[in-house]
């Protein structure tokens, strides 16, 4: 089983920068697609960006565009995401995620889930 740990999430203002790591571990994950989710209280969990094993192929959730960029270092086991011009809004547990298939637009095929980090935006 593939292990998936965040890291990253913090305390920031408005306007502030954060990156986001999730070190794959376990039984390798090659060719799995893999993406960001965040879940504020009282909402449901949003895709925020997936990305192919080969990162040539991104999604990103159209109020993140511009903003946000998903990368990952395969030698690493590990996935990014930098997080720019941060907003309120965007205050929320951010999990990383993996999709066995490799089809990084196939969200229910997600299924693998780390325990997630925690991001607040302060205005």
């Amino acid at each position: 089983q593939v292990r998936l740990v965040e890291s990253g999430g913090g305390l920031v203002q408005a306007g502030d920068s954060l990156r986001l790591s999730c070190a794959a571990s376990g039984r390798t994950s090659s060719g799995y697609a893999m993406g960001w989710c965040r879940q504020a209280p009282g909402k449901a969990r949003e895709f925020v960006a997936t990305i192919t094993w080969s990162g040539g192929n991104k999604y990103y959730k159209d109020s993140v565009k511009g903003r946000f960029t998903i990368s990952k270092d395969n030698a690493k086991n590990t996935m990014y995401l930098q997080m720019d011009s941060l907003r309120p809004e965007d205050t929320a547990v951010y999990y990383c995620t993996a999709n066995p298939s490799g089809n990084y637009l196939e969200l229910f095929g997600y299924s693998i889930w780390g325990q997630g980090t925690q991001v607040t935006v302060s205005s």
